[in-house]
């Protein structure tokens, strides 16, 4: 495994982060908007680049050593919940990776994970734990979150009675998820299938959120994704990175207020102040430094100093 010691290599930071990949003799699927996806058969090899994404498209730019960063962290919670669920992951080794990969392992090395092709739903199962973020504001408007009334007097980033399943469609106009509630999915869906996305993520979520609080962090809110598999359901794409959680350290933790976070939340912030969506201007190194922090230490908090400090620093 690898990292970028954003802290102490601060002038480097952006100079060489991996932005595109290009492996020969393999078929290249897709590029989304921080993976590249190759066609191996049956099987899948997702590609975690340095891309940074926001507002539902790439940037253009990007932080070294976050593709590795969120890559081993999937594998990691994979690993962790698949006795409560099954998924696609079936490995993280490039040595294990087949034969097609041919030279291509040292640019793979990492940050790249041999998985199950699917079906992907339509769906992204968000679920939030505490208020903040959408949440928070849909609380303001509205009192309840995607159908689901909440008690009056709520604060933010406060604990919620019970964490909530609230979907979201993909696919909509400029890359924004539609968020709708249980009823309608349903209806999109079934009845059937609909439950066990809800059940089944709202496990997901509690388990990992035991689990990391051991760690000091709170999972404030994360999204899951699912996929059929020779028609069964499997959890899929990435898994509680910083990419698609809200990541809160447990001796900062203080509701009433925002609270720091450990993911992309600083790099979402930070566009909303400029309030030019439609033309994001290039990043400064500060920020990309600073964004590059946040994700080593989310790392570093869930999985462990021991797992952190083995990690092999690059400096060219």
């Amino acid at each position: 495994m690898y990292a970028y010691d954003m802290q102490n290599h601060a002038t480097s930071i952006s100079a060489d982060p991996l932005l595109l990949t290009s492996c020969p003799g393999m078929t290249l699927m897709r590029r989304r908007k921080d993976k590249d996806v190759y066609d191996l058969g049956d099987m899948l090899l997702m590609v975690s680049t340095d891309r940074l994404s926001a507002a539902g498209r790439s940037l253009g730019q990007g932080v070294k050593g976050k593709g590795k960063i969120v890559n081993q962290l999937s594998a990691y919670w994979f690993r962790k919940l698949r006795h409560i669920f099954p998924n696609h992951f079936v490995s993280a080794n490039t040595g294990c990776f087949p034969e097609s990969i041919g030279n291509n392992a040292e640019i793979l090395d990492g940050r790249s994970m041999l998985v199950w092709k699917t079906t992907p739903l339509p769906i992204r199962c968000v679920v939030r734990g505490y208020l903040a973020g959408a949440g928070w504001r849909e609380y303001q408007e509205r009192g309840e979150i995607c159908g689901t009334r909440l008690p009056t007097g709520l604060v933010e980033s406060q604990r919620l009675p019970s964490p909530i399943f609230s979907p979201t469609v993909k696919g909509r106009p400029e890359g924004v998820n539609e968020n709708i509630d249980f009823g309608s999915l349903q209806l999109l869906l079934g009845k059937s299938l609909a439950d066990q996305l809800r059940e089944t993520s709202l496990r997901l979520y509690f388990t990992a959120w035991k689990r990391a609080r051991e760690r000091g962090v709170l999972i404030a809110d994360t999204k899951f994704e699912f996929g059929l598999h020779d028609g069964k359901l499997m959890l899929i794409d990435e898994c509680l990175t910083p990419d698609t959680s809200r990541f809160w350290g447990l001796d900062s933790y203080r509701y009433g207020g925002p609270v720091p976070s450990m993911d992309k939340q600083l790099l979402i912030d930070y566009l909303d102040t400029l309030d030019i969506p439609d033309n994001i201007p290039h990043l400064p190194d500060e920020m990309l430094c600073k964004i590059g922090e946040k994700y080593n230490e989310a790392y570093k908090r869930i999985v462990g100093k021991r797992a952190y400090l083995k990690m092999e620093v690059s400096c060219t």
